[in-house]
């Protein structure tokens, strides 16, 4: 047996797919049209079907058996439905051309009569019906026909608000799955940034979109270079360089950590720190003191490591001054975190007239922490364009202060000696 196709058979059944309707669970909605169909009818038999190629299937059904599901296309009273766009009624079905020979008329169930209304989408495509059935042939009233009318429009309209929804919550699913990843991607920039940038700033620069200059009356700076850099340069690998630095730095980087110090950058061969910048620290000329001596005992132990192997090693000079800095951000994209002012200057000077190994200061972070701290008195040093200054080696931690003979890890005294030093030393 053939069946009647629409000239857009092919749109039509995209048109249905676009609903997902197809093999759905039951559906209160469906459920309560097809009832309220069969109960206006007053007829015994009542569903909501849809055809997709060459399948007729029930949404909701009133009247037929449970595990009736479908039948093929070629035996379904609706295939001639789907091919318009009104109304067919067939009152008696024994007596019809088309239908007198359909399994379901000569035989069981034995229908007699039917009444069905294309569901029509807002696009013109017909691609289910609402039907009412009976068991013997009959007449339907207009009142009852314009009800059947009426309950196509009502089951697409259902069609068009079960998709939007299908269609919402999709969109909020994918804008939660959208969330998450942002969420990600923004809590991975601002981590990126706060290694970038001191904590405090990354914050102020997250919130306002800039960071104000600040004048800090008083810390302390630190700068490390490598003796002899430049001949090293004309002797070794790029890589193997490049990656000796970064050994050296990655410890000092520690380092500062450990005291509580700001990382300001690295130029070259210079290491650059400063205490009491961002934050105000009324300990920072003591840290800046220990965090050097760190750094000594670290490049000391390299270069002990570096000599068994006969590899080549580092030796740095450090320089230390304080007093008042100014504070900000540079540039635009890649910005960064920097110090300027007197104070930066000097403590360039005397890591440029220190000595490989050693720990060179000026007067006043001598005088700040000479309670504490053994120190060998340089007398005062001529430097280029500058007046003379007072320098002094830090040698090492007075043996009372000290945990290791070299004088340069502090001991459970030394910090006790401020409860809040207990804590900013890292201990």
């Amino acid at each position: 047996m053939t069946y009647p196709v629409p000239e857009n058979e092919v749109e039509r059944n995209e048109a249905l797919r676009s609903y997902r309707i197809m093999d759905t669970p039951v559906e209160a909605a469906f459920e309560d049209i097809c009832q309220l169909a069969a109960q206006i009818c007053d007829c015994p038999v009542a569903y909501v079907s849809f055809i997709e190629d060459d399948r007729f299937w029930f949404k909701s059904k009133y009247g037929l058996p449970a595990d009736f599901e479908g039948c093929p296309r070629e035996i379904a009273f609706c295939s001639v439905t789907v091919c318009g766009s009104e109304l067919v009624l067939v009152p008696d079905l024994k007596q019809d051309d088309y239908y007198k020979d359909f399994p379901f008329v000569v035989g069981d169930p034995f229908l007699g009569f039917y009444c069905a209304m294309p569901l029509v989408t807002p696009d013109g495509f017909a691609i289910g019906t609402i039907c009412v059935m009976d068991f013997k042939p009959r007449e339907l009233t207009f009142e009852c026909q314009e009800a059947i009318r009426r309950l196509a429009h009502q089951t697409v309209a259902q069609l068009e608000y079960r998709r939007r929804i299908i269609e919402l919550d999709e969109t909020m699913r994918a804008l939660d799955v959208a969330h998450v990843a942002l969420e990600k991607e923004k809590a991975r920039a601002d981590s990126l940034l706060t290694t970038i940038l001191p904590e405090s700033i990354a914050q102020e620069l997250l919130e306002s979109d800039k960071v104000a200059p600040r004048f800090f009356n008083d810390s302390t700076v630190l700068f490390a270079d490598v003796v002899g850099f430049t001949s090293l340069t004309e002797k070794a690998e790029p890589a193997t360089l490049i990656g000796m630095l970064n050994s050296y730095f990655a410890a000092f980087d520690d380092i500062m950590e450990q005291f509580n110090l700001e990382k300001i950058k690295t130029i070259g061969d210079a290491y650059m720190a400063a205490a009491g910048v961002p934050a105000s620290d009324r300990l920072h000329t003591v840290k800046a003191c220990l965090a050097a001596l760190a750094m000594q005992n670290a490049a000391a132990k390299k270069k002990a490591e570096r000599q068994k192997l006969r590899l080549p090693y580092f030796e740095f000079r450090i320089g230390i001054h304080s007093g008042p800095v100014i504070a900000g951000l540079v540039g635009r994209k890649r910005f960064t975190y920097d110090i300027w002012g007197d104070a930066v200057n000097v403590a360039a000077r005397l890591e440029a007239h220190g000595e490989a190994g050693k720990i060179n200061v000026s007067a006043r972070v001598y005088h700040q922490t000479a309670p504490y701290f053994d120190f060998t008195g340089r007398g005062s040093v001529e430097i280029k364009n500058k007046a003379p200054i007072e320098m002094y080696y830090l040698d090492r931690l007075q043996e009372i202060y000290s945990e290791d003979a070299e004088g340069r890890i502090a001991n459970e005294k030394f910090l006790r000696m401020n409860d809040p030093a207990q804590s900013l030393f890292g201990r």
